[in-house]
């Protein structure tokens, strides 16, 4: 949910022709020096749930809560169904999976309802990201937003938390043609910022979308993030390099 309810959730993963074994240990930029790499890069692009910002909790409770509402149980196997996909198409998938009588609008709009003061509200930014936000401002370097989520819940935790002015970009995956791990996203990104694929970076918190970031051409660190602490190995394998947080980051730019 979230325009993917947040880009947790799972595509079909493996039926895009897009490669979905990128990288290997030998690949990775663990050692790589990654102030001289910002130096060489125009753009950083950022996921939004669970990268940027600290909301992955929310949406398992609404998954939760929205099915119960319907007299059914949430099962086990729907975080993965719906990683990487967009708000819109979450909406139609449960519209058909759960077969509940509304429209998929009606069901985006639902769970924009229940969500939206909490990003207000309740959902924070990731340790260190306003103090790496403000260091790519004072360096020049652009930055965006690259989200499966809605722009509804876009728009209300960037402007509660003050840092909409540090975005040039933002898009929203109901405004693409395909889902991570497809690269249309973040290629998108890069236009509407005026950039190469090969000048970004990509920060990503979950496989489909590092794997989004790779396709694209993309250098991806990926982010650590509670609720996908169990897919931290393929993370690390999948990605250039691997950030406990934002505040990890600043440390290696050592600001």
């Amino acid at each position: 949910m979230t325009c993917n309810k947040t880009a947790w959730h799972g595509i079909g993963l493996f039926d895009f022709a897009w490669d979905t074994e990128i990288g290997s240990t030998d690949e990775r930029l663990d050692k790589l020096d990654f102030k001289e790499l910002l130096r060489t890069k125009k753009a950083v692009l950022f996921d939004l749930d669970g990268t940027l910002v600290d909301s992955m909790w929310l949406w398992g409770k609404i998954d939760v809560a929205f099915l119960a509402q319907h007299g059914i149980a949430c099962p086990p196997d729907l975080e993965d169904a719906l990683e990487g996909k967009s708000f819109d198409a979450t909406a139609h998938y449960f519209k058909e999976r759960f077969d509940l009588p509304m429209s998929p609008g009606e069901i985006r709009q639902t769970w924009v309802d229940m969500a939206i003061e909490a990003y207000r509200t309740a959902v924070p930014l990731k340790t260190g990201a306003l103090r790496f936000l403000q260091y790519l401002d004072r360096n020049g370097i652009k930055a965006g937003i690259a989200t499966s989520n809605g722009i509804e819940m876009v728009d209300a935790v960037i402007d509660a938390k003050g840092v909409r002015p540090y975005f040039q970009a933002i898009v929203t995956g109901c405004e693409v043609g395909s889902s991570k791990p497809a690269p249309d996203i973040y290629l998108e990104a890069a236009r509407r910022l005026g950039v190469e694929a090969a000048d970004c970076i990509v920060f990503e918190d979950i496989p489909a979308g590092i794997m989004a970031g790779k396709n694209a051409g993309m250098t991806v660190f990926a982010m650590e993030d509670e609720f996908s602490k169990g897919m931290e190995e393929k993370k690390r394998t999948l990605a250039d390099g691997y950030f406990a947080d934002f505040h990890e980051a600043m440390g290696e730019l050592g600001a």
